[in-house]
């Protein structure tokens, strides 16, 4: 199967800094560039693996940004594409979810990130994006959750953990995936500050001793089952040196693309 990129320039839901709406554009120049390689580590070819890469346009309003998410996403499924989307701020994946699991059931999630993202609400706002995956707990889209990278949370969010059976993982944890997970249906969630700051500066919220560039890699490498959908959020260029982080998506990209395509 191809995957269809599309890029989610939404950062309404960010809690104390905005910028990762500039990201789509940013890595859709970088993913076409001369400089880069159309092939992934194993020499799939991204123009039998890609698709298209799209990006709609997104209103103001919250609740209509989220409906144009989850319309993009099902119109990609029903074309006959795995969505691979790009944030963004972690907000997206909700809806994202919404329009996977309308198509599959409930689907096993693989999360990468420095926060679980289980707040019951943020700030006042229940659509945060430090509460995707409560929202998608709560509405059954997600069967197993497994997160990893996970090194700033609360006992609110330990506790949510707890009331859903999501399996949270340190970054040193990373070795202790359920073998699971890479064998059935597979979504995967990549916020980029699960990444350590050495390896990926260009993030709103940045925490020290996290994953590494391929920490996350041998991860994709162990997907076995299929690879449903993935989306890489939470970069911010504004803060990027070098467009290190956004080189670092672009891989991402890569990689996942050629999960899907296998």
């Amino acid at each position: 199967m191809k995957a269809r990129i599309l890029g989610f320039e939404w950062d309404a839901s960010s809690s104390h800094a905005r910028g990762s709406a500039l990201a789509p554009t940013v890595v859709k120049r970088l993913l076409s560039s001369e400089a880069s390689s159309s092939f992934s580590i194993d020499l799939i070819d991204m123009r039998d693996a890609i698709e298209s890469y799209l990006i709609p346009p997104l209103p103001e309003d919250g609740a209509a940004a989220r409906r144009i998410i989850t319309m993009s996403v099902a119109d990609c499924i029903k074309d006959g594409f795995a969505p691979l989307s790009i944030g963004g701020d972690h907000s997206v994946t909700y809806p994202i979810l919404k329009a996977v699991a309308a198509k599959y059931g409930p689907v096993d999630v693989l999360h990468v990130d420095a926060h679980p993202d289980l707040h019951e609400e943020f700030e006042g706002d229940r659509f945060s994006h430090a509460c995707p995956f409560a929202r998608a707990l709560e509405d059954g889209l997600v069967g197993r959750l497994v997160q990893v990278g996970i090194r700033c949370w609360d006992p609110h969010q330990k506790a949510q953990a707890e009331r859903y059976g999501a399996t949270v993982l340190r970054p040193d944890q990373a070795d202790e995936i359920p073998a699971v997970i890479f064998s059935a249906p597979l979504y995967v969630s990549i916020d980029l500050d699960g990444l350590d700051p050495a390896f990926a500066p260009g993030v709103s919220h940045p925490e020290p001793g996290g994953l590494s560039t391929l920490d996350v890699l041998a991860m994709i490498r162990r997907i076995k089952g299929p690879l449903i959908g993935a989306d890489v959020v939470e970069l911010n260029p504004e803060r990027d040196v070098q467009m290190t982080t956004a080189r670092v998506v672009v891989r991402l990209v890569k990689e996942l693309a050629a999960a899907i395509a296998r």
